[in-house]
This record gives structure tokens, sequence and C-alpha cells, in this order.
């Protein structure tokens, strides 16, 4: 009785321990504790990767639907802004009336924007006084000290700069009659020939010298 009830007990205690060893291979399964996630896992966290990294830039179509915000409200600016700065093209020149001052004669010099777009002018134009055949008479006039800013003009809309000189009868500076004056905007190259009426104007001498206006909004004081 005593030799057949040992290989009982080694069973038991065998039996015993293997269900052990599955109770606590199972719990540590369910408690995530386990170093290698089930294959589905790693199956959904590589096709998730995608999308929350490289998705938008290798699949045209969510590139395409990204960019739509973006392109619209680009769009939107640009109908809200000017295109830029006036050409010397969209803009028609002219000289108004003479103001005459104390010993001064003043004339506004007016840009007009010819174009059928809104544009911007900014600082002073260029002036010059020319004889028939387009030869500059005289130095090219100095700029009076002011603070530019920066003019908005919509289509059909002027700016204006003031040329101002000594009167030659009272200067005694030498004078010339031009025959036009050419007129540059601002940080542009080509000029506006316009035909010059008003008489003398001085071109050498001490009392000679002729001066320009920043440019301001409107057609002229």
């Amino acid at each position: 009785m005593a030799n057949t009830s040992q290989p009982v007990r080694r069973t038991a205690l065998l039996a015993s321990g293997l269900a052990v060893l599955g109770l606590l291979s199972a719990c540590g399964s369910e408690n995530g504790t386990s170093g290698t996630p089930p294959p589905s896992q790693s199956a959904r966290a590589s096709d998730a990767a995608p999308s929350a990294g490289t998705g938008t830039a290798t699949d045209p179509g969510t590139a395409a639907a990204a960019g739509t915000p973006s392109d619209t409200a680009g769009s939107a600016s640009a109908s809200a802004r000017t295109d830029g700065r006036c050409h010397t093209s969209e803009l028609r020149a002219a000289v108004g009336r003479l103001d005459p001052g104390a010993g001064q004669r003043n004339f506004p010099l007016v840009l007009t924007n010819t174009s059928e777009r809104t544009c911007t002018v900014y600082g002073y134009p260029g002036a010059a006084f020319v004889d028939a055949s387009g030869k500059q008479l005289g130095p090219d006039p100095e700029r009076a000290p002011g603070s530019p800013e920066t003019l908005t003009l919509t289509p059909g809309a002027s700016a204006w700069a003031g040329l101002s000189f000594s009167s030659p009868e009272i200067s005694g500076a030498r004078t010339a009659t031009p025959a036009a004056l050419l007129v540059t905007p601002p940080d542009e190259r080509a000029s506006l020939k316009v035909e010059w009426t008003a008489g003398a104007v001085p071109v050498g001498g001490n009392a000679s010298s002729v001066s320009v206006t920043a440019l301001e909004a409107g057609s002229g004081p």
C-alpha cells in the first residue's frame, strides 16, 4: 500500500504544478505584460501609421484636399489687396495751373491712374525740363523735405507733387524756355512727356534750384 500511494501523490503534484503554470501564463497575457503584441494588433498599428504620418504627402487625393483651404484663402487675400505699384504705362501726367507765391512759382504735377486695376505710388516723382531735341535743361530738381506715404490709386484716381522754383525775374537766374517736362513715376525708369507752356525756368546761377515734393492724394492744392 505504501508503494502504491507514492506514485499517485507524484502524479497529483505534477498535475497541480502544470495547472498553476497554465493559470500564470493566462494571467500574464490578459494583463498585457507580454512583450510581443498579437499579430492582429501589429497589423493594425502598421496600417494606421501612413495616415498619421506621410499619407498626406504620398496620397495625391489627400494632398489636393488639404491644399484647398489654403488656395481659397490666398485667392481671397489677393482680391482684397492691390496688384503692386503703378507703372508708367498705366499713368497719365499733367501740369496743373500756376499757383504763385511770394517770389515763387508753384505747379502741381499730377499722375492719374488710367488703367483698369488698382495700384500704388510712393515717394517722389522724377522731373526734368527738356528742349525740343530732348536735351535736359538745368539740373534735376531737389527733393523737398517730407514724409512720403503709400497712396492707393483706384482707376481714374490721381496723386500730385509740387514743383517749385524762384521767379527768374526776381532771382536773376539764367533761364531757358523748355519744350516739355519729363515726369517719371516713383520706382519707374520710363518717363511721361508733358508739353510745357508756362514760360522760362531757371537753369543756371545761384538761384536756379528747382524742388519737388513727395506725392499726395488728389490733383493739387
